[in-house]
């Protein structure tokens, strides 16, 4: 059920995405959230209001500050919770993130200052800190998100690796990766299987990777649909014993020992048959 949930929820946030960006390869506006929106229209006032010598100067910058948080806040919603990630946008989440962090403690500095001049109480602090601590929180998360993202495209390179090796130079192809066809069928069953029998036997889940098509897949050429990768080295205990329970239930794998050279390792189980080749841009 875990399988099935999964490709739901990919399939859903392709949809919702799919709104800002490129849909069917044709452009589609982005469109600022309301809060942005409602910022940047402030601003607008608000500079007219400053030209006219109504407002001081400070106001607007508060107000461009906010519109710079309030941006900074969209772009994690985007992207902290989104299917795919290239490395630029890994980038710019963690940038985003620690812009957020920076002004949620200078936020608390400037509160703990007003605290000992005794114009706010101590009890005032409250909220601030707590803004703190769910902005250290983000950052931990966009930390490990972009990990993620790294690995799952370090793990696609691997496959695109073994597939022209394996096109090109066969002999050397069990260097890179095992190969075991089995019965050559994978389902959600079946996955359901192996991974409830993981988890009954190492007391913890299946690391899954990649659960079905990825972005990253289909960017390198690859149809990964109805395929799972496992984020197990396979000459480590986990991963022989996996592959041992893979063979003694028939079940197709790809175990792939390295990414590309000179390149981080993307060592990692790939459960059914080989990804197929699309037509890119098909």
């Amino acid at each position: 059920m875990r399988f099935l949930a999964a490709l739901t929820v990919l399939v859903c946030a392709n949809c919702v995405f799919a709104q800002n960006g490129v849909q069917d390869g044709v452009p589609v506006p982005d469109y600022d959230p309301p809060e942005v929106a409602s910022a940047k229209s402030s601003i607008e006032r608000l500079k007219r209001l400053v030209e006219a010598g109504a407002i001081p100067r400070a106001q607007l910058d508060k107000a461009e500050a906010a519109l710079a948080d309030a941006e900074d806040a969209a772009y994690l919603r985007k992207t902290l919770y989104g299917v795919e990630l290239t490395d630029d946008q890994c980038d710019r989440m963690m940038a985003a993130a620690n812009r957020r962090f920076e002004r949620r403690k200078k936020a608390v500095d400037q509160a703990r200052q007003m605290v000992e001049d005794g114009v706010a109480s101590q009890l005032s602090l409250g909220t601030f800190l707590e803004e703190l601590d769910f902005a250290r929180k983000e950052c931990d998360l966009a930390e490990t998100r972009a990990r993620l993202a790294h690995q799952l495209s370090q793990m696609a390179q691997a496959e695109e690796a073994a597939a022209n090796r394996m096109a090109d130079e066969a002999s050397e192809a069990p260097d890179l990766a095992d190969r075991y066809d089995g019965d050559g069928v994978f389902t959600v069953g079946t996955f359901s299987r192996v991974e409830a029998a993981f988890e009954r036997h190492f007391g913890k889940p299946l690391p899954v990777s990649a659960m079905g098509e990825t972005a990253l897949h289909r960017a390198l050429g690859f149809d990964h649909r109805g395929r799972v990768d496992v984020a197990i080295h396979p000459d480590l205990p986990e991963g022989r014993w996996l592959l041992e329970f893979l063979q003694e239930n028939h079940i197709p794998y790809f175990a792939f020992r390295q990414a590309v050279p000179g390149k981080a390792t993307g060592a990692h189980i790939h459960l059914g048959p080989m990804s197929t080749r699309v037509k890119l841009g098909g």
